[in-house]
């Protein structure tokens, strides 16, 4: 087996608000070089751990649109409620996730959990953009709802777990169904604890650090930092420190193909983009109050 190596490691942007509910970090698209390394994945919203008072009025966001992508949503802490314009919706709670697929177009919206919120309490998210190649763009949208009690688990010979939201690890594999394959796993290492994983050779491979931090071969990826891997090798190498360790694993087979960004459009040429806003306007994506 051939060991990945650590090719770089990035923080965040300046915290700021989505809306009234979110205080969030952008781990991605960064610079250029790592938007085109993190290929499939096109966004990464990192909200830490913060104690949101009660109140009677929810916080969130509004009804927006988006098309060409997935939005995945993963709650460590608190409580986020989903409605969109194809009748989907849930709630998630920690442990759960929600994997949106807009493709040709659907608005949603986004907030803290009613009961959740007259209670307050601490918040702890992440959200994530995944691309879709232009064969399935403009196929139909789709909600996914993930529990806690459907996602794949792998023990670690060191006492540790992997959670999988999707992809394949040791005969376990995730729920969530994917358009290209994608490897998204929470990993919890015990206290010095050295876990070699298998992952798929090509494929992109991130890790962001939750807790503690990770030493790896070519580096150590420190709390709240995303380590970006070189996209050759099989096995992944980590070690935690004497207070163990959290992180999420993104991986996937880069899809290869230009992304057009534009707002919450992402496709593969101006063109597209033009028609998007065009059929937003046009009311195409539904209707959602």
């Amino acid at each position: 087996m051939t060991d990945r190596i650590l090719r770089s490691v990035h923080s965040g942007d300046r915290f700021h608000w989505v809306g009234d509910g979110f205080y969030v970090t952008q781990l991605l698209p960064g610079g250029r070089e790592l938007q085109e390394a993190a290929d499939p994945f096109l966004l990464m919203d990192y909200h830490p751990v913060k104690d949101y008072p009660p109140t009677d009025r929810p916080r969130g966001v509004g009804a927006h649109p988006h098309r060409g992508f997935e939005t995945v949503t993963l709650a460590f802490e608190g409580a986020v409620q989903h409605h969109d314009s194809t009748g989907g919706g849930g709630v998630i709670y920690p442990g759960d996730a929600q994997w949106m697929t807009a493709a040709r177009g659907i608005l949603h919206k986004e907030y803290h959990e009613p009961e959740w919120a007259r209670q307050g309490g601490r918040f702890h998210m992440m959200q994530l953009w995944v691309n879709l190649p232009s064969a399935d763009k403009m196929g139909d949208p789709g909600y996914q709802a993930l529990t806690a009690e459907s996602m794949g688990k792998v023990k670690l010979p060191g006492g540790g777990t992997v959670t999988l939201y999707a992809g394949e690890l040791d005969g376990e594999t995730g729920p969530a169904r994917t358009h290209t394959p994608i490897e998204l796993w929470d990993l919890q290492l015990a206290a010095d604890e050295t876990a070699e994983l298998t992952v798929p050779d090509g494929h992109t491979l991130m890790l962001f650090v939750l807790d503690g931090h990770l030493d790896t071969v070519g580096g150590r990826i420190g709390r709240e930092q995303l380590g970006l891997f070189d996209r050759s090798g099989d096995r992944l190498r980590i070690t935690a420190p004497e207070t163990g360790a959290r992180a999420v694993l993104l991986g996937g087979r880069p899809i290869g193909e230009p992304v057009v960004f534009y707002g919450p459009f992402a496709m593969t040429s101006e063109a597209e983009i033009v028609q998007a806003i065009e059929d937003f306007n046009a009311g195409t994506f539904g209707h959602l109050d």
